[in-house]
């Protein structure tokens, strides 16, 4: 629905959607999210499910590390092991890179969101937009999609459903106070 909505203002507009303003706001909607949390909070079970604030910006880091390497395909960046691990692990790719995570301090864990995204940000200005919105080019997404149906999908929708549900734990959390 997200990418429809993007796709037929970019039509009314005559232009083609802005990845990059895409891939930043869903970051910064993450961001806020997040911003004056008090530390103690972070590694409080229930904010989605059994995982913490801090298992999801992990779970978070870990897609931006897919997005990464997506956008290294795009341009010859070079091997993508996180993304052939996403690809095959399926549903259990959340689960392992989050426990890969769990000894890091949520100073780590927000650093490895931040700099993969920075990553991501120098990677998709060297990608057309026709390329963008070129159906069937990630065969393991569904040949009916395009790159940027996955940024939309994948990063500023997910990264909104999981402000979302951070949101609704600190309301929890300020209600228990």
């Amino acid at each position: 629905m997200l990418a429809i909505y993007f796709k037929s203002l970019a039509k009314e507009r005559g232009t083609g959607m802005n990845a990059r303003d895409i891939l930043k706001y869903g970051q910064l909607t993450a961001l806020q999210a997040i911003d004056g949390l008090p530390e103690s909070e972070w590694e409080i079970a229930g904010a989605c499910g059994s995982w913490s604030v801090k298992d999801i910006i992990a779970h978070l880091a870990s897609y931006e590390q897919v997005l990464v390497d997506i956008l290294k395909g795009y341009t010859g960046g070079g091997a993508t092991p996180v993304l052939e691990s996403y690809i095959e692990l399926g549903e259990q790719f959340n689960d392992r890179e989050v426990s890969k995570r769990n000894a890091k301090t949520i100073q780590e864990v927000l650093a490895e969101f931040n700099d993969a995204h920075i990553q991501a940000m120098s990677l998709i200005v060297n990608i057309s937009a026709e390329t963008l919105r070129q159906n069937g080019t990630l065969p393991w997404y569904g040949m009916d999609y395009a790159l940027d149906d996955v940024i939309v999908y994948m990063y500023y929708g997910h990264k909104r459903e999981h402000s979302a549900q951070i949101a609704a734990f600190r309301d929890q959390r300020d209600r228990l106070r």
